[in-house]
C-alpha cells in the first residue's frame, strides 16, 4: 500500500469517526501544511491558524477529497493555499496584492516558486492541457530542474523565448479549470455559501 492509499484509508476512518485516525493523519501532515501556510502568510501565529482551519475542515468534510483529482497531499496543498489566501484577503489585503504581483515577475526562480506550491501529480494532469512547447519548458524547469539556459540549448530556442514559454505556460496553468475547480471544491469559497 503506497502513502496515498494509506492517506485515503485514514480519511475513510476519520469519516467514520475515528479520533485515532485523525490524530495519525494530523501527525503525518502537519509539517507539510504548516510549511505551505507559513510560506504564504509569513507569520507563525497566522500559519498555525491556517493549519487549524485546514485540519478542522479535514475532520468535518472528508468527503471533499476526490481520488480522481490527485493525491491527498495535493488536496491538502490546495486547501492550505486557499485558506492562507482567504486569511490574507481578510487581514492583509496589501500583502496579498504584493504577493500576487511578485508571482507575476519574470525572474528565473519565480516560475519554480509558483509550481512548488502544487503537488506534482496535479501539475502533470494540468500540463497535458497546455501547448506542447510550454509544457516541455515547464517540465524541464520544474521536474528536471534545468536552468533556463539549459532548456534554451536543449530546445534550440533563444533564452528569451524559453522564459516566455514558461511565463505563458504558467499563466495557462493558472487558468486551468481543473485547478480552479479543485481550489473551489477544497474550500476556496464554500464556507461563504451558507
Amino acid at each position: 500500500m503506497d502513502q496515498n492509499q494509506k492517506n485515503v484509508q485514514l480519511l475513510q476512518e476519520i469519516a467514520g469517526g475515528s479520533r485515532q485516525a485523525f490524530d495519525h493523519f494530523y501527525e503525518i501532515h502537519i509539517q507539510f501544511v504548516f510549511k505551505i501556510a507559513f510560506q504564504l502568510v509569513r507569520d507563525q501565529a497566522e500559519a498555525e491558524d491556517v493549519c487549524h482551519d485546514v485540519f478542522l475542515e479535514v475532520l468535518q468534510k472528508t468527503s471533499q477529497y476526490q481520488p480522481a483529482r490527485g493525491s491527498v497531499k495535493a488536496w491538502l496543498a490546495v486547501k492550505t493555499k486557499s485558506r492562507a489566501l482567504d486569511r490574507l484577503r481578510k487581514k492583509k489585503p496589501f500583502l496579498l496584492d504584493k504577493w500576487e504581483k511578485g508571482m507575476g515577475k519574470d525572474e528565473d526562480g519565480a516560475d519554480l516558486k509558483v509550481l512548488k506550491e502544487l503537488e506534482k501529480d496535479v501539475l502533470l494532469n494540468a500540463l497535458n492541457n497546455i501547448p506542447t512547447q510550454q509544457r516541455e519548458a515547464i517540465y524541464r524547469s520544474y521536474f528536471q530542474e534545468e536552468t533556463h539556459q539549459e532548456i534554451a540549448k536543449t530546445m534550440q530556442k533563444p533564452l528569451g523565448s524559453v522564459k516566455s514559454l514558461i511565463r505563458y505556460g504558467l499563466q495557462n496553468l493558472r487558468k486551468q479549470k481543473s485547478i480552479l475547480n479543485w481550489a473551489k471544491s477544497s474550500g476556496g469559497g464554500n464556507h461563504h455559501e451558507q
